[in-house]
């Protein structure tokens, strides 16, 4: 009970001394969030540190059915908020989660897509077109030779035996 008392005490002392700046601007709502801060931080830093109580596992609540999130070529559905996306990637890193983790979270199988079958189509046909994945034929390869401009200039000179 004594370190407790320290540490409140402690805590206390430096929301006092935050308030005491006259740089600091607060509002009445801020100063019992400023108080609990310090409180945990210098739970922290003596070495007890308390489990928080909102730690219980979160039941997510898909926005979507899987059905419907995959029901069209053109976009995939977020199962987060109900927004449909091309690509579900950048959109999962911005609420700080994985694909893998997405999947798990809504009991979503291995090969559940995270691109949309048109955009994909479309990037295929894409990289098809301008010869990416392929190596280069003999006729394009000559193809290539033909068309690169020749050196013209001066032989080297040669050296007369000595």
């Amino acid at each position: 009970m004594d370190e407790t008392l320290n540490t409140i005490e402690l805590a206390t002392e430096l929301t006092i001394a935050w308030l005491g700046n006259p740089n600091t601007r607060a509002d009445a709502d801020a100063v019992p969030a400023f108080l609990n801060s310090m409180h945990e931080a210098v739970n922290a830093l003596a070495g007890n540190v308390a489990e928080p109580a909102s730690e219980q596992p979160t039941e997510h609540v898909a926005a979507v059915s899987v059905r419907k999130s995959l029901a069209s070529k053109d976009h995939i559905i977020s199962m987060i908020d109900g927004k449909p996306y091309k690509t579900l990637r950048r959109h999962l890193s911005t609420h700080g989660t994985t694909p893998e983790e997405y999947r798990a979270r809504y009991n979503l199988k291995a090969d559940y897509p995270m691109v949309a079958q048109g955009y994909s189509e479309a990037r295929r046909d894409m990289a098809k077109k301008i010869g990416l994945g392929r190596k280069p034929s003999k006729a394009v390869a000559a193809n290539e030779a033909a068309t690169e401009p020749k050196r013209r200039g001066r032989k080297p000179a040669q050296t007369e035996p000595a």
